[in-house]
């Protein structure tokens, strides 16, 4: 039913999206800013737009319009019931409904989502028994909460490869609902690239096999979600020669695909001379010339999610860092276009060719950043 959510503030922000399903460009949500732009008061926006492939639902609360992303006809009330609903989990859990609130409690707000919606559908919404699976923000919980620290780099690395079985010398052109996503792109040479300029259109004859079509890039700004969050904790003590390092991952957006080739590597400060980390998964190694600490995890298992934890020993008399380091994560998921990439023609021109065994997404590969 429900296919994404997007909050948006009263300023026109985007600051938090959920997706159940595929991942959907927020390119979508510009159908509603243009509404939104023409209305009187926000109060004054209609609860339901259609657009070309999707009907946009939405709630305004607290000054913040919950908007749902929906790609059947279904009852309008129904899902406008739903997203009251999650406005008054945010407020009971959380005390307020506000941008600021649910920016603190990030990661609460998306186990929520999770376990409220199953594929899109309602699951549990009733707020006791939503408590019994997630307990409710402590001061604990909101100290650990704060420490999923803030995304300072991401950039996702995108491959189309092809499978072609055809006889003679088809003429083939593909074209994206959304090219303007890709900043960077590198072709097989059979790619026409003057068209690829002028009309952002794939004009090629395809040699026989597989071939990788394109490779592309897609910068940070333009980026809509990433695949896994992070909560780490990274503390050097005031006193002392010591240090204590703790990290988790956990999926986030994978759309039921498995998040592969997970490696995180911190740059520690020159001061650190030594760790004794232990890890649930994967290898952890640290350079003492380089001081980088390298965690190769392997694929992520969202039913025993990895952890990293253990002490840092530091040169004695050494001064605290001023800030803490960076952590750096490279993931790969296999047919997922998180970027929102999406192929929206393919033709073929010539005669009595055999079918087009057609262009898929292979791999997705993905680095981001995260400061604590």
């Amino acid at each position: 039913m429900i296919h994404s959510l997007f909050l948006i503030n009263h300023s026109g922000d985007i600051f938090l999206e959920k997706h159940w399903k595929s991942v959907i460009s927020r390119s979508v949500c510009d159908y509603f800013f243009e509404v939104k732009e023409k209305a009187v008061e926000p109060e004054n926006v209609p609860p339901v737009l259609q657009t070309p492939h999707h009907y946009l639902i939405t709630i305004y609360r607290g000054k913040l319009f919950f908007l749902s992303v929906v790609q059947t006809e279904v009852p309008p009330l129904f899902v406008i019931e739903f997203l009251h609903r999650v406005a008054d989990t945010f407020q009971d859990y959380f005390g307020e409904c506000s941008e600021v609130v649910i920016k603190d409690n990030v990661v609460t707000v998306y186990e929520l989502l999770e376990e409220m919606l199953d594929n899109g559908f309602p699951l549990a919404t009733e707020s006791n028994v939503l408590k019994e699976m997630i307990k409710p923000p402590t001061i604990l919980r909101s100290v650990v909460n704060t420490l999923t620290g803030t995304t300072v780099f991401a950039e996702i690395q995108g491959v189309i490869e092809a499978c072609v079985r055809l006889t003679g010398m088809p003429d083939l052109t593909l074209s994206f609902m959304n090219p303007r996503l890709l900043d960077d792109v590198s072709f097989h040479p059979c790619v026409r690239f003057k068209r690829w300029e002028s009309e952002r259109v794939l004009s090629f004859i395809p040699p026989d096999g597989n071939f990788t079509l394109m490779t592309y890039h897609v910068s940070s700004q333009n980026l809509v979600a990433i695949p896994v969050y992070v909560k780490q904790s990274i503390s050097f003590f005031e006193t002392g020669t010591c240090g204590r390092l703790d990290i988790t991952i956990a999926p986030k957006q994978t759309m039921g695909k498995t998040v592969e080739g997970l490696v995180v590597t911190v740059h520690m400060p020159k001061t650190v001379l030594s760790v004794n980390l232990t890890a649930t998964q994967g290898n952890c190694t640290y350079d003492l010339t380089t001081k980088v600490l390298v965690w190769d995890i392997g694929k992520l298992n969202p039913q025993k999610l990895p952890n990293l934890r253990g002490s840092l020993s530091m040169q004695a008399g050494a001064p605290k860092p001023e800030e803490n380091p960076t952590l750096n994560i490279d993931l790969k998921i296999q047919q997922l276009a998180i970027s929102g990439l999406k192929v929206s023609r393919l033709d073929m021109y010539g005669e009595k060719y055999k079918p087009f065994k057609g262009v898929k997404y292979v791999t997705k590969a993905g680095k981001f950043q995260v400061r604590t």
